[in-house]
């Protein structure tokens, strides 16, 4: 999740959104429809915890990316909600901020068991689309540690009520971890990549069968990490730093590394992330945004949370407005890179739909899936790497994580582990 500004980041700036996915070949149709498609970070429990947001409800005509008509319409079989905590305004509450977006989507679930299934395992994403309904497979990431609260017991609590990967920091840098996000802020203390306690982290994820996302970290905690972890890693929404030169992005040099460490790169549908002109356009609009934001907190300051919210959402929409999208190619052209210098088998998607507040032209909610199909087959892939970018590379990932925790556990000891 991009947050340059809370209000600006919370939720897309888009135009009208379309229920039904633009029109692609019958090819391209057929290979879509017949893949597993996962996206490993979307949003939307925000959406849900602060305006009820309902994933079942009739899509709005400008508001989220995600919703379960537009699911079907682009055949996601399964998505990653993300568990977010905005670290300065929750600070020393994180835990508990992180359960209730947790109970949003295990709601969510109860509230749709037609439509929606919480999934827990490998398995468990694939027996969702089996049978004559298939149903979404709704799995969590904690996205930043520093939700954790520094306690490995709350690690393993929240694997226990669903959660199956960990974003190692987000924006922020932890008290065992650095972000890629703070590097040049003075006044935040920096551990010079993963302290001792970081690398526990890492240990008790594998041990555990949750996934390692390296999304959001510096580059000295993303070689820490490969150098502690057992399990293959993932990056749950990077995209390619030699395309655009972001620090959240990856270098070849990382991509490359992953690759050799089993892994997978998602890669992120957000504007700044995947087109350099947009990025630098974006980046000069800094001080206007944080000024605007600022105005409508104090204009707000005693509304309800679900009215500042919406007016945020409407800031957001606003914003996103006056940078001119890049051009669907810019995110094809990134999904391309990491499968040429990684390799086929070490990319995927990770959109951050609903925390993103701009997406490329074409690409305007999870019913625009498709396109990327399409657009990936004019560029020569078959259909067998199709299904793997679309999902199969991040389930091939799961899988091995889920093999590496069986190992560990069985040569766990311990009382009470």
């Amino acid at each position: 999740m991009n947050r340059s500004l809370l209000a600006a980041a919370l939720l897309l700036g888009a135009p009208a959104l379309a229920t039904s996915p633009a029109p692609v070949s019958a090819k391209a149709r057929a290979i879509h429809e017949s893949a597993l498609i996962i996206d490993t970070h979307v949003d939307t429990p925000l959406r849900m915890l602060e305006e009820g947001f309902d994933l079942g409800a009739p899509p709005a005509s400008d508001v989220g990316h995600l919703d379960l008509a537009r699911a079907r319409a682009g055949n996601l079989g399964a998505a990653f909600f993300s568990i977010w905590v905005e670290p300065k305004a929750f600070a020393g509450q994180e835990t508990h901020r992180a359960l209730r977006l947790i109970d949003t989507v295990l709601s969510a679930v109860e509230r749709r068991p037609d439509q929606l299934v919480l999934a827990l395992s490998s398995k468990d994403i694939v027996a969702a689309r089996s049978g004559k309904q298939k149903k979404l497979a709704a799995l969590m990431g904690v996205e930043g540690g520093h939700a954790i609260q520094n306690d490995l017991g709350v690690l393993r609590d929240f694997y226990r009520l669903g959660v199956r990967y960990m974003t190692l920091t987000w924006s922020n840098t932890n008290d065992w971890a650095d972000s890629s996000g703070d590097l040049q802020e003075a006044r935040v203390k920096h551990h010079d990549g993963l302290t001792d306690f970081g690398r526990d982290v890492v240990r008790e994820m594998n041990r555990l069968g949750m996934l390692v996302d390296i999304s959001h970290v510096s580059d000295k905690t993303f070689f820490d990490t490969l150098e502690v972890t057992k399990a293959p890693v993932i990056a749950s929404h990077s995209s390619a730093r030699a395309l655009t030169d972001h620090p959240r992005n990856m270098t070849d040099e990382m991509l490359k590394a992953v690759a050799a460490n089993g892994g997978v790169v998602m890669v992120n549908f957000f504007s700044a992330f995947i087109d350099d002109t947009y990025r630098k356009a974006y980046a000069a609009g800094a001080q206007e945004r944080d000024a605007a934001g600022e105005a409508l907190k104090a204009r707000n300051k005693d509304a309800d949370p679900a009215t500042r919210f919406r007016a945020e959402m409407a800031l957001s929409r606003e914003m996103a407005g006056r940078v001119k999208r890049p051009p669907f190619e810019s995110l094809v052209n990134h999904i391309d890179h990491v499968a040429k210098v990684a390799g086929v088998d070490h990319v995927g998607l990770g959109s951050d739909f609903d925390g993103i507040n701009s997406t490329p032209e074409g690409i305007d909610s999870v019913a625009d899936l498709p396109r990327i199909t399409e657009a990936l087959l004019a560029r020569g892939y078959t259909r067998e790497q199709l299904h793997k970018i679309l999902g199969g590379n991040l389930l091939r990932v799961f899988r091995e994580a889920e093999r590496v925790s069986r190992e560990l556990r069985a040569a766990d000891t311990r009382v009470g582990r």
